[in-house]
């Protein structure tokens, strides 16, 4: 059996959806973990890895072919921190700094064939801290699977009014997905 890491935020922007039982053929950057992910997972966890899968750089003639077996969906604490944008402090250095209570400017953009886009930017700037030793495994029957279902709903409209300083909160980084290669 061969382990293999899936990174999210490159699996989801364009990785095929596939489930356990399914046949696979996964690109592989490397056979060495990078110091991150042995970081957030913990040297326990990190000495099951065998491979980090990548797809967006470039074909890798390095391959792990087989059958997945499992699928672990891989969590991790974060602390996320809002703060108000300033002037020079990821608001554009000549803007101007509205009152308490008022919205920033809205910013458009002309589509083309009579549609406009616009939208105000947000408020606040949002730093995402991990939390060391908080990486946790939940068993998933795949990765990319439908699951309208199991999605939280959307929050109200007035819950984006006043976000929150700091809260902490579990965020998905990827999956280990253990695949029976083919000899």
């Amino acid at each position: 059996m061969t382990r293999v890491w899936l990174t999210k935020w490159e699996w989801e922007c364009c990785g095929d959806a596939f489930a356990i039982g399914d046949e696979f053929d996964f690109g592989i950057e490397t056979r060495t973990p990078h110091a991150a992910l042995a970081d957030m997972l913990g040297p326990e966890l990190i000495a099951t890895v065998d491979a980090m899968e990548s797809h967006h750089e470039e074909e890798f003639t390095d391959r792990v072919r087989g059958r997945v077996i499992a699928v672990h969906a891989v969590s991790q604490d974060v602390i996320e921190r809002r703060s108000q944008r300033r002037p020079g402090h990821g608001a554009p250095p000549e803007a101007i700094m509205p009152a308490d209570g008022d919205v920033w400017p809205m910013v458009g953009r002309d589509l083309g064939n009579g549609a406009f886009l616009r939208t105000p930017p947000s408020r606040h700037m949002i730093e995402i801290v991990p939390v060391a030793n908080t990486a946790m495994l939940a068993p998933a029957q795949g990765v990319r699977l439908r699951t309208d279902e199991d999605a939280e709903p959307l929050p109200n409209v007035g819950e984006f009014a006043a976000p929150p300083p700091e809260q902490r909160r579990r965020s998905v980084k990827g999956w280990l997905v253990d695949v029976q290669e083919h000899t």
